[in-house]
């Protein structure tokens, strides 16, 4: 019987053995041709482009000469070749405290030395230090759309309808469907909430193609589109127009760049977080560049840029928290990117693209030393990757779905390939039959349901992009560098050869990377005879408009600038929420000032001040309304009170006042905070906004805390700086937290305890903190808190903190009392206190119809708790009137603001009262000045038709009522009448001369509510 199976054994194993023996070897499966990559599609080498002006260094600041050094070449014309010249820097260090920006075609910066010319960026901004970027103005013409299913890899496609020859530059489109995302699982992660989900127009992707031939109505593309168009998901269209804000042929090259930093601190983050930052450009280059200690990346490529060559680039030492967002140090969002002989060391992300790159992007021969996290996609739907002999040293190359990582990203790439890449793990997943991933030649634990081929083998070609690209350029020679790596030795050799090979290893020491990089040439001219001196050149570039500075203060009662009134409506800065989809950034943000989205610049993300500015006055806004976030990790958006396993924190971030320590582990991961030491960049973005918006009439209300992190959900507390897990300061609230119905946190009480010592005095430090941190910019007003219900004695505490201040500093600032009525009304009736009060802020309270409603301080519930609880009642222009203008008799030198309940419908109603920062629209300068004079005249507001507020020497505002004709006492003497649209702010004159002995008639009428009369 054992025989018998034996022989049966025996016969299966043969005629398997035969059947394998006759088997075709797995053909590899390579999604797309990744060779239009790089620079001019690669089918160029980078030029050595002719030096115009030298710039030697200096001590301080060269920020300056360096800048003008790129205004001076931008001033000039574009040669032949395209270029306008490059900038020689001398050997040396080269400081600058300010980013460098490159904005016009043609300009190079270039290095005597790789390892002598540095750049070192100061400062705690945590942009860029140099900035390559165009404008944003994409020319859109007709759309058309693509007729037939068509294969990701293609660069033929069918239409519609037919392009004229002169459409060369189009935009293909790929909408992102419901359809399609429910087809790949995307919708929802799991846990029956789906707000992570992917939704329609979330993972649109467009690519900025040229055309190069048209055939009828069919198309031929220079470079591949990177996934299926199926009709049955949306398909696809193409519409015709081009991005000309683009700027082209623009590098840096030979040189090191460094982010000056705290050495006190390990994981210090107020520094430089990018070394180039790259937008709205096509065809440009970095390369021979060495990058140390940035925080976020060395190479920033953004949405908007296109054949970008990155090249024979080390990037080391990176000065950050090991978290997320941060060490993506190769980054591309773009299309058609070629990275390359590339070293990354202690990075995060060492070689990544971004949310919805569009690709292809290539990165090739590049390695990553000691990596602390994966590299391939870090976003959602970055498809078209080609990682060509990539190395991860202990860390992974992802092409998978990443489910719930970074809010939701999901599946990350698809006709995506790896080709004789190593790494601790490999993971090749695809996301369906029409987008695959694929992988040749790989080492290390592979994993996944892609197409694999040769693996734990050599292969050849030993690079498939320069394959592709010699292919695709008829076989012509092409020298990638490839660094040479013996693939050929035998497991079993023989005797002789064995000798030789050990005899090899002792004396042959193994070629690394960095030492074939080094062993290029660079061919470049690094020579500064005969240039110009920058020093010697008279060249000024026109700035930008400057305006002069404007006092604030308090005329008169009311808050003013330059004499004038202020006025506009209050901006209240968004608390948490966000998102970084380019579709949110585009249609659903609003401004924020200490938003941080590490890499990413712009509404939604990293504001731009400037366009905080802008927005606010063009909506016009006169205050923005600032409080610190409600907490710093987005992750926190599920309202959990979980400790996170790690730093892997959510972008956007909403920045505390206070900085990190580099010590210890907090309960979002990331290290202890450190109550004593303010976030320089928080406080920086502050001033920067006040310096800015000061002569657009533009106030900053710096509320001190936040009460809402205190009181109501018990999330709110959890990552709070002031828990006892988050700091090294000691605070000794209660720990496991006292949550109630293990869901709602009510640390008001423990918070506002000044019997404890040890808190007082941390309240104390950070109160000064908050002061100190704004003394020079008099736009800034200060507050307690937003939402603040809290108890009388913190008010007391916080203003006698404040008057001890301006005492011992001799600086005054503008402070406003907003807080319940019980405690203004005892603070105002302080002699001692109510001097410090500047501002009476009326928002926690208000009158109504049936009388008033005002919360009592200190009873542990916010405002909309006690909204659940009090009715809040009808309230309309005679209560909020009511409101202000009692208070503004009552203490006539301190100015009155309103923002309780129905602000700010009711702008005339808080300027008739006397009331601050009214929400009318009148821009008239005089009437501004002559308004921020005047008081309400209740003499003339007996009357039931009408309400004043004027001043003898200066004129009167009269608002109607109804419309029955006015009869009101006035100094006598020489008017201007003029009636005002209360809607518009037209004004009209009615009359040009009206003379009275003391009593002035106006003749009423529906169209004109309010009228101005003006003192000659």
């Amino acid at each position: 019987m054992k025989n018998k199976f034996l022989i049966i054994a025996t016969i299966l194993l043969l005629s398997f053995l035969h059947t394998y023996a006759g088997k075709k070897p797995k053909e590899v499966y390579i999604p797309m041709d990744y060779s239009t990559c790089g620079y001019h599609a690669s089918e160029r080498g980078i030029p050595n482009v002719r030096n115009v002006v030298f710039v030697g260094n200096t001590k301080g600041d060269s920020h300056e000469r360096i800048q003008k050094a790129i205004d001076y070449v931008a001033s000039l014309k574009i040669g032949k070749d395209g270029f306008r010249g490059a900038i020689l820097l001398d050997e040396g260090t080269y400081y600058i405290d300010s980013p460098l920006r490159i904005s016009a075609s043609g300009i190079v910066i270039r290095g005597k030395d790789k390892d002598r010319t540095v750049i070192v960026k100061r400062g705690v901004d945590r942009g860029a230090l140099l900035y390559i970027e165009g404008r944003k103005d994409f020319v859109k013409g007709d759309t058309v759309r693509i007729s037939r299913y068509t294969k990701a890899g293609s660069t033929e496609l069918m239409l519609d309808g037919n392009l004229v020859a002169a459409d060369k530059r189009i935009m293909i489109v790929r909408p992102c469907t419901k359809e399609w995302i429910e087809s790949l699982g995307m919708n929802d992660f799991g846990g029956g909430l789906d707000y992570t989900g992917w939704k329609a127009t979330d993972i649109d992707i467009t690519w900025m193609r040229e055309v190069k031939a048209i055939n009828g109505s069919s198309i031929t593309i220079d470079s591949p589109i990177t996934s299926t168009l199926d009709p049955k998901y949306g398909g696809g269209f193409v519409v015709t127009g081009y991005n000309r804000g683009e700027i082209t042929e623009c590098g840096i090259e030979n040189l090191t760049l460094m982010s000056e930093h705290n050495t006190w601190n390990p994981k210090d983050e107020d520094h430089c977080w990018d070394a180039v930052w790259m937008d709205n450009a096509s065809d440009c280059w970095i390369r021979r560049i060495n990058f140390r200690h940035f925080a976020g990346s060395a190479v920033n490529l953004q949405k908007n840029t296109r054949r970008v060559t990155v090249e024979d680039c080390i990037a080391s030492e990176p000065v950050s928290e090991t978290g997320g967002w941060r060490r993506c140090v190769f980054l591309t969002r773009g299309q058609q990117t070629l990275v390359q002989r590339c070293v990354s060391r202690h990075g995060r992300h060492d070689f990544a693209a971004g949310f919805c790159a569009a690709g292809p992007n290539a990165f090739v021969q590049c390695e990553g030393e000691e990596s602390l996290g994966f590299s391939g996609s870090i976003g959602s739907w970055a498809a078209g990757l080609l990682f060509d002999i990539v190395n991860i040293d202990g860390n992974d190359i992802r092409f998978e779905n990443l489910e719930q990582f970074q809010f939701g990203t999901g599946w990350n790439t698809g006709n995506s390939m790896m080709w004789q890449c190593t790494g601790s793990t490999l993971w090749c997943y695809s996301p369906d039959k029409d987008n695959r991933n694929s992988a040749n030649g790989c080492w290390g634990t592979l994993t996944g349901n892609g197409e694999w081929t040769s693996s734990n083998n050599h292969v050849k070609p030993r690079s498939l992009f320069y394959a592709q690209l010699e292919k695709r350029m008829s076989g012509q020679n092409i020298n990638g560098y490839i660094l040479p790596r013996s693939t050929d030795a035998s497991s079993s050799p023989e005797i002789a050869a064995a000798q030789l090979m050990a005899q090899e290893s002792l004396t042959t020491p193994r070629l690394t990377l960095e030492m074939w990089m080094d062993s290029i040439p660079y061919s470049a001219d690094v020579a500064s005879n005969g240039l110009k001196d920058i020093d010697n050149i008279k060249y000024y570039k026109r700035g930008n408009d400057t305006h002069d500075v404007v006092a604030y203060g308090i005329t008169d009662g009311h808050i003013t600038s330059g004499g004038n009134l202020i006025i506009g409506n209050r901006y209240a800065i968004p608390w948490w929420s966000g998102r970084v989809k380019d579709n949110f950034a585009e249609n659903g943000a609003k401004p924020a000032i200490t938003r941080f989205v590490p890499g990413r610049e712009g509404t939604g993300w990293t504001d731009r001040i400037d366009s905080v500015v802008n927005y606010l006055d063009k909506h016009n806004y006169c205050i923005l309304d600032h409080h610190y976030g409600l907490w710093y990790d987005l992750r926190r958006t599920d309202h959990e009170r979980v400790r996170r396993a790690d730093g892997d924190v959510w972008a956007p971030f909403y920045e505390l006042p206070f900085t990190r320590t580099g010590k210890g582990t907090a309960w979002d991961g990331l290290s202890l905070y450190d109550l004593k030491k303010p976030n320089k960049w928080y406080w920086m973005r502050l001033n920067e906004y006040a310096k800015k918006g000061a002569p657009y009439g533009q106030l900053l209300f710096n509320q001190h805390y936040f009460q809402h992190n205190i009181l109501e959900a018990g999330a709110h507390w959890v990552d709070s700086p002031w828990r006892p897990v988050n700091n090294i300061n000691g605070t000794d609230f209660p720990e496991p937290v006292p949550f109630t119905g293990d869901k709602r946190v009510f640390m008001a009480e423990q918070f506002y305890d000044l019997n404890n010592a040890k808190l007082k005095e941390l309240h104390r430090q950070y109160i000064r903190q908050c002061l100190e941190n704004t003394k020079d910019n008099g736009n800034v007003i200060q507050l307690i808190s937003d939402e603040y219900t809290g108890p009388l004695h913190f008010v007391r505490f916080w203003l006698q903190t404040i008057k001890e201040w301006e005492k011992e500093t001799g600086n005054n600032t503008l402070v406003a009392l907003s807080c319940t009525k019980d405690a203004q009304d005892a603070v105002l009736a302080d002699p001692a206190l109510s001097e410090v009060v500047d501002i009476i802020d009326i928002r926690y309270w208000h009158y109504n119809t049936d009388g008033l409603w005002a919360p009592p301080a200190g009873k542990n519930m916010a405002p909309r708790q006690f909204m659940r609880k009090m009715k809040v009642g009808k309230t309309g222009f005679a209560e909020a009137y009511k409101a202000v203008s009692e208070y503004r008799t009552k203490y006539p030198e301190k100015a009155v603001t309103f923002f309780s309940q129905q602000y700010p419908q009711y702008g005339w109603a808080i300027l008739m009262g006397g009331g601050s920062c009214p929400n009318i629209p009148v821009h008239n300068n005089k009437f501004l000045k002559d308004a921020a004079r005047m008081q309400p005249q209740t003499e003339n507001n007996a009357t039931a038709n009408y309400i004043v507020s004027g001043k003898s020497d200066v004129g009167y505002i009269v608002y109607a009522l109804n419309d029955k004709d006015i009869k009101l006492n006035v100094e006598p003497g020489k008017y201007r009448i003029n009636s005002i649209n209360g809607k518009t702010g037209d004004i009209k004159t009615l009359n040009k001369s009206y003379r009275t002995s003391g009593i002035c008639e106006i003749k009423n009428s529906k169209d004109n509510s309010i009228y101005w009369l003006e003192r000659f």
